[in-house]
């Protein structure tokens, strides 16, 4: 085989484990605001609410409220850039990645506490970690793992930073942990209309 073949399906052979890779991440769902259509959609999501609902004990709509708000589940999401002059790509604004928008920091407490490896990237260990941090919160702070609201402001602030109430010097951040907190709502009122269907569709769930 001539040289100049070789090298052509080389590239082949890459562009194609490429595409491969790319495919294993979920598009963002058609209708993020709807829960029931969400899991109708990623029936694989459903199996993954379920499981962190069961182990972490934090509702579903909760965790999945929260996911919606920091990434509109978009898998590899990232916050901003930082622009030096105005124009020179310099950092970005956190470590923040992936569908829960986890810090460095936060995901590495996540894997020593859990023992799990883990991919911020992955939609379940993600959830997970949502429900691991959210359970913490409850028992260091007190907070139901049913207040939507006051959960998300400890999850963007912090767990030090919520019991300092460094949320009171930020409006805009209240804000958006009303508007976390509607989605749960809103998303709590769905499941419930829609979870026996959900349960009886497990049952001719493959994986």
């Amino acid at each position: 085989m001539e040289p100049g073949v070789v090298l052509h399906a080389s590239y082949a052979l890459l562009a194609l484990a490429v595409l491969a890779l790319g495919g294993c991440a979920n598009a963002p769902p058609r209708s993020p605001d709807d829960l029931c259509a969400i899991f109708r959609e990623y029936p694989d999501w459903y199996e993954d609410a379920r499981d962190m609902e069961s182990r972490w004990g934090t509702p579903m709509h909760v965790a999945m409220a929260i996911i919606k708000q920091e990434s509109s589940y978009q898998h590899d999401a990232r916050p901003p850039r930082y622009y030096a002059l105005g124009f020179i790509p310099w950092g970005r604004v956190s470590s923040a990645y992936g569908y829960a928008q986890a810090l460095d920091s936060a995901w590495g407490d996540f894997q020593r506490a859990t023992d799990e490896g883990g991919s911020r990237t992955r939609f379940a260990d993600s959830l997970s970690f949502i429900g691991w941090y959210t359970d913490a919160t409850q028992r260091q702070l007190g907070v139901s793992k049913w207040d939507a609201f006051n959960q998300y402001l400890a999850y963007h602030e912090g767990r030090g930073g919520f019991s300092r109430g460094t949320h009171r010097r930020k409006p805009w951040l209240v804000q958006v942990a009303r508007k976390v907190d509607r989605q749960a709502r809103s998303y709590g009122g769905q499941l419930q209309g829609c979870r026996a269907e959900l349960e009886n569709d497990r049952g001719w769930w493959p994986f």
